[in-house]
């Protein structure tokens, strides 16, 4: 059976290819191979600025030409890659081949039929870039490129997916409590009709959370490091011993690859900023799960209406049905997504001793925690375009919920010193309601200020809402 959509595996790769496309290029196979390709480019650039008497500056002619492997990287380099792979049975060190491949140069006679003479390249950059051949991967450990891939991988798929994604959802949340945000609503405490609020209000309680938690994880630093083996330099300077490795392995890092250095490490970076960033992201998909389900709930109590999309079908017997499956959707998915971050999380930061591979496996899963992620935001955002406010309905509850005006009753008459207020409005509404008429009644015979009642007659269900509105309107 050929790979397709119909035939992937992974929902991710078939029903939702189209909807988690944007990580593809930067989470996938291709993608890692892509990153270690400039990390490796990164590395020997460097190199040859670096003063070393073996190493000469590359000419410009031979930087573009570094430039464009990186830039014109394909899916058939990747594939070649992969098939230098299925020989050397390591992929770092197939890409190390690749990249002396690419540059002209011969690979060696043990790759069997995959030997080659090398790739047509100018004469000159090829010769500047044989005399350089050995000092590509120099001294590395294969985790050195591949912590920085990683690095490199995460940042791009955080900053210019996640990230947008996620801040897609708190922006039209933000409008939905700008427009929503004097429309009052019967709140629920334990399920039971409660102080009422705002629909707005209550919105904008989710986008302050959603604005934390994004800023938590635009927050996490990307680690990375490139100091060999165990992490102490040990090859480096068995070369070069009297040579500042540590300043010159900072400047690629964060200069060149844009990542933080952490200059204290075993052969692996310990992916403890890994386990910050997937927790941060697991708890913005903690409180969206709690928004679907709110929002699954306001649906079915009429408080929103959906509308409707053309050939769109609720249910396959009962042709009335609107479904929320959007909401359904996302929870779903977040969920998926926090199992495979909370288990990275977990994982991760644990070696045994200087290194063991259990985290190498765990890492091809990332673009797994971040396409169900991202999956989840997109469906969220289809049905918050869905909502629209049922006002009747609001109000119809509103209506019938006279009892939620105990509270301040009750409080009115503690202000004025009445005796066992509490009491009282317990006895006249637990468990029962009450109509508008008889709190009202209630309210008259009082032995309070004139003003104090005229200012609880006045009040309504529909008014009594506090700063709900206010709040709505400043998030």
């Amino acid at each position: 059976m050929s790979l397709s959509a119909l035939t992937a595996l992974s929902p991710l790769d078939g029903r939702y290819a189209s909807r988690t496309a944007r990580l593809r290029p930067i989470l996938s196979e291709a993608g890692f191979m892509h990153h270690r390709v400039k990390v490796e480019i990164a590395w020997l650039r460097a190199l040859s600025n670096a003063g070393f008497a073996e190493l000469k500056p590359f000419s410009a002619a031979t930087n573009a030409f570094l430039d464009r492997l990186t830039s014109d990287f394909s899916e058939d380099d990747a594939s070649r890659i992969k098939a230098i792979e299925s020989v050397t049975n390591h992929d770092v060190k197939a890409v190390e081949y690749w990249l002396k491949e690419s540059s002209g140069l011969p690979l060696p006679p043990e790759m069997g039929h995959l030997a080659t003479v090398g790739a047509a390249v100018d004469p000159a950059v090829s010769a500047e870039l044989k005399a350089a051949a050995e000092f590509i991967h120099f001294a590395c450990t294969s985790e050195d490129i591949n912590n920085t891939s990683h690095g490199m991988m995460i940042k791009a798929a955080r900053d210019k997916v996640l990230l947008p994604s996620l801040n897609g959802v708190i922006d039209r949340l933000t409008l939905l409590a700008h427009d929503c945000a004097e429309m009052p609503m019967l709140s629920r405490t334990h399920g039971q009709s409660a102080s009422p609020t705002t629909l707005g209000k209550e919105v904008a309680n989710v986008v302050a959370r959603l604005r934390t938690a994004a800023r938590r994880i635009a927050s996490v630093e990307i680690l990375g490091k490139m100091n060999g083996a165990v992490g102490n330099f040990n090859a480096h300077l068995s070369a070069y011993p009297d040579f500042d490795w540590q300043a010159f392995a900072k400047n690629v890092i964060e200069n060149d690859l844009g990542l933080t250095w952490n200059p204290y490490t075993i052969q692996i970076e310990p992916h403890d900023y890994m386990a910050e960033l997937f927790d941060a992201i697991a708890r913005a998909n903690t409180i969206l799960i709690d928004l679907d389900r709110d929002l699954w709930g306001y649906i079915s109590l009429g408080y929103y209406k959906q509308r409707t999309k053309a050939g769109e079908i609720g249910s396959s017997t009962m042709p009335h049905k609107v479904n929320p499956i959007d909401f359904e959707n996302s929870e779903g998915n977040l969920g998926m997504a926090n199992a495979v971050l909370k288990h990275m999380a977990e994982k991760l930061p644990i070696s045994r001793w200087q290194r063991d591979l259990t985290d190498s496996t765990v890492l091809r899963n990332i673009g797994v925690g971040f396409g169900y992620a991202v999956l989840a935001y997109d469906s969220t955002l289809r049905g918050l375009n869905k909502l629209e406010a049922n006002p009747e309905k609001l109000a119809e509850d509103l209506d019938s919920s006279w009892e939620v005006l105990a509270e301040p009753v009750q409080t009115v008459m503690r202000r004025y010193g009445i005796e066992n207020p509490y009491e009282q409005l317990k006895a006249l509404t637990r468990g029962k309601g009450i109509a508008k008429e008889d709190l009202q009644a209630f309210i008259k015979g009082l032995a309070i200020p004139q003003e104090a009642k005229d200012r609880l007659l006045a009040m309504t269900p529909a008014s009594y809402t506090g700063i709900a509105t206010r709040l709505a309107k400043e998030i």
